[in-house]
């Protein structure tokens, strides 16, 4: 398993370009289970969605490609933290 974060601000497209895995994403009230295993499809992520990776496939690789740079400041990584500020915050949903 990889990830289990949620960005404040930053929005993302995720690619496999080879292999599979499975992208679990949540929006503070819903969870769900996408798999990704095409090279043409993409999953687009908004800001303030907790997402984590698992189930890869051996030799699996992903494209993420965001709309901004890198900014540690901008992860939330703490689910209860994320839960809190879903409450008083965005409204994204998956």
């Amino acid at each position: 398993m990889r990830g289990g974060h949620a960005y404040q601000t930053l929005q993302e497209v995720i690619v496999a370009l080879s292999g599979s895995f499975d992208i679990v994403l949540h929006d503070g009230a819903e969870e769900k289970k996408y798999t990704l295993n095409r090279s043409y499809f993409g999953l687009y992520i908004p800001k303030m969605v907790w997402r984590h990776f698992e189930n890869f496939s051996t030799n699996s690789l992903a494209l993420i490609a965001a709309d901004q740079p890198y900014n540690e400041g901008d992860y939330i990584r703490n689910f209860e933290e994320f839960s809190r500020q879903k409450v008083y915050g965005s409204t994204n949903s998956i």
